[in-house]
């Protein structure tokens, strides 16, 4: 069977480039581990100003919210629509991106005293405009404004009727524009062309916030709002889980958002939040981007795939410990529906690789089926694209369309493969490396053509190769428990700032043990030292018989971590081995390339 689910592929080795002359200085400016140094030469810094901002950046280092185009307009329709206690509307999309920025907005302007209702449409289902579906809610409660969130830019049809249906219109979105951009009040998105704020990876939840910065500056200047009556900081946590979960770069003015959020989420403040992080089993004092993204956040996207994400904005803004118990266990068990679906869905993708190998055999991967639930796609996309380390198109049908989830790797960028197929494609959008489609169902295998003709014109073998990139060499005798504080600088860790991956050689101590039959513990040490570490090879567990030579010598790649069980010890979880003969064969470690 195959097992792209549950197992690690073949990895290509990338060892890392060494600037000795900047390893020193970064060591003696900050008063960090050599091998930390070496992890920012790995990772492209190139000046000691670059890496000053990456460890000390703080609040007051975000971009001011008036450098994005179209947010004096919008601050100033904003001010007018609480002046005059008109209706405002905020709708967003159906993720955790959109709803942690349509909660941030909605609770925001009830605050400061603003008239408000949110709205977000449920794409679980094929429908038709969604949009649409919050201008009736619009008009139903009377509101003259509706403000988008992570949504709205590739929807200039719809914002159109909802314009003229007397409703003004301000856009807050960072997806990419694919044609023409909506006729409204203001459009806030970073990656308009003529956009000009600093920040071109901003979430959608981050918009959002810059939109209430925004608004708590003018406001306040206009002496309409007293001074310091806006505490902007608590809302840092919906940033963080929003930014976290639509796999933020964890760069600059978003590595400040999301690390000064985690504290604020570890205050647990807001009820809903702290009942599902509660239910999730989050420990507050290992608190981290990982926790979110592997346990938070899939149960708030639960809502978004299988059912109504309406229910996850309400989570979010809830007041009531008893409702909040009560939704946190709706969401939970949620979940686990969501995974029993993508479970039946793993098991039919599986069987249609085995069945038509000839899938694999091209720089891209295309597949649809009638059985398979749109709003889960996304998961298996991703986690295909991953392991295979190519373009993939995972497409939902039903009687008359079919919804796609792209993802894409860093050789090729998804829009303007779309862009070339927008006249069979009823609508797209999304980012250059994740992206949705929608199309007919007679237009799908011209689109399959296409989208496999352009990756094969496109992308090298060497292109499609899944890659392992190595950040440091190493020592057992440096892993110390001061060397793992050291790492912490790097924290959050996430998209754009992964954990790092260091590697060294080490001999088997005793064979390996095989952990619930599918990954191994080895038991390794180093030179002539009595220290032993041991290591966690996640999905190996095939490779057990060819470790069973004594003095066997591996090459080992790994991220250290501290183990809590039974007290303190440092685990290294090994992301992949080579193995390089027995001890008396072994000539020493190369230098770095």
């Amino acid at each position: 069977m195959l097992s792209w689910h549950n197992e690690t592929a073949d990895l290509v080795w990338v060892y890392p480039q060494e600037n000795a002359e900047l390893a020193e200085k970064i060591v003696k400016e900050f008063r960090i581990h050599p091998v930390v140094a070496q992890v920012f030469v790995s990772r492209g810094f190139t000046t000691l100003e670059q890496i000053h901002t990456f460890l000390y950046g703080r609040l007051p280092d975000l971009c001011d919210p008036f450098l994005m185009g179209g947010m004096p307009q919008a601050v100033q329709r904003i001010a007018k629509a609480i002046e005059q206690g008109e209706g405002i509307l905020i709708y967003g999309d159906n993720d955790v991106d959109g709803m942690t920025g349509t909660a941030l907005l909605t609770e925001f302007f009830r605050y400061i005293g603003a008239n408000v209702f949110f709205y977000v449409s449920n794409r679980g289902a094929h429908r038709g405009s969604l949009i649409v579906e919050a201008l009736e809610y619009a008009l139903k409660n009377e509101c003259k404004l509706l403000i988008t969130v992570d949504c709205g830019i590739t929807a200039a049809g719809e914002i159109a009727k909802v314009v003229e249906n007397n409703i003004d219109v301000i856009i807050t979105d960072h997806h990419a524009p694919t044609d023409k951009i909506p006729n409204c009040i203001a459009t806030l998105n970073p990656k308009l062309v003529n956009n000009s704020y600093p920040n071109q990876d901003i979430t959608g939840v981050g918009v959002a916030f810059k939109l209430a910065h925004a608004v708590t500056e003018h406001l306040t200047a206009e002496g309409k709002l007293p001074p310091k009556k806006v505490d902007l900081k608590r809302y840092l946590d919906l940033v963080a889980l929003g930014t976290i979960s639509d796999m933020g770069t964890l760069q600059g003015e978003n590595r400040i958002l999301v690390s000064y959020g985690l504290h604020e989420l570890a205050k647990r403040k807001r009820l809903g939040l702290s009942k599902l992080m509660s239910i999730s089993d989050v420990d507050l004092n290992d608190l981290s981007t990982f926790t979110i993204a592997s346990k938070v956040a899939p149960r708030l996207n639960s809502l978004g795939r299988i059912d109504d994400p309406q229910k996850g904005v309400q989570m979010l803004l809830i007041r009531n410990a008893v409702a909040a118990e009560k939704m946190a266990i709706e969401l939970d068990l949620n979940n686990i529906e969501r995974q029993r679906i993508e479970r039946a869905m793993a098991v039919d993708i599986e069987s249609k690789l085995l069945m038509h190998p000839e899938i694999l055999s091209k720089k891209a991967i295309l597949m649809h089926s009638e059985n398979w639930h749109p709003g889960v796609i996304a998961i298996l996309s991703t986690r295909i694209a991953k392991f295979y380390n190519r373009p993939t198109v995972i497409m939902a049908c039903d009687d008359k369309v079919a919804k796609g989830s792209l993802r894409s790797i860093p050789e090729f960028p998804l829009l303007p493969v779309l862009d070339q197929c927008s006249d069979i494609l009823v609508n797209y959008g999304g980012h250059d490396f994740a992206a949705g489609v929608t199309l007919k169902l007679e237009h799908i295998e011209e689109f399959k053509r296409r989208f496999i003709e352009a990756a094969e014109a496109t992308l090298k073998d060497s292109d499609v190769l899944t890659k392992l990139r190595l950040d440091a060499k190493i020592n057992f005798d440096e892993l110390t428990f001061d060397f793992m504080e050291s790492l912490k600088l790097l924290e959050p860790y996430g998209n754009g700032n992964p954990q790092p991956v260091l590697y060294c050689d080490a001999k088997q101590a005793f064979p390996p043990k095989v952990l619930k039959k599918a990954h191994l513990k080895l038991y390794l040490v180093q030179g002539e030292g009595d220290r032993m570490l041991e290591g966690i090879a996640l999905g190996k567990a095939a490779q057990s018989p060819l470790l069973r030579k004594k003095d066997l010598v591996l090459r080992i790649a790994f991220t250290p971590q501290i183990n809590n069980y039974q007290g303190q010890s440092i685990q290294l979880m090994i992301r992949d081995f080579q193995i390089l003969g027995s001890s008396q064969e072994i000539d020493p470690l190369p230098p770095l390339l």
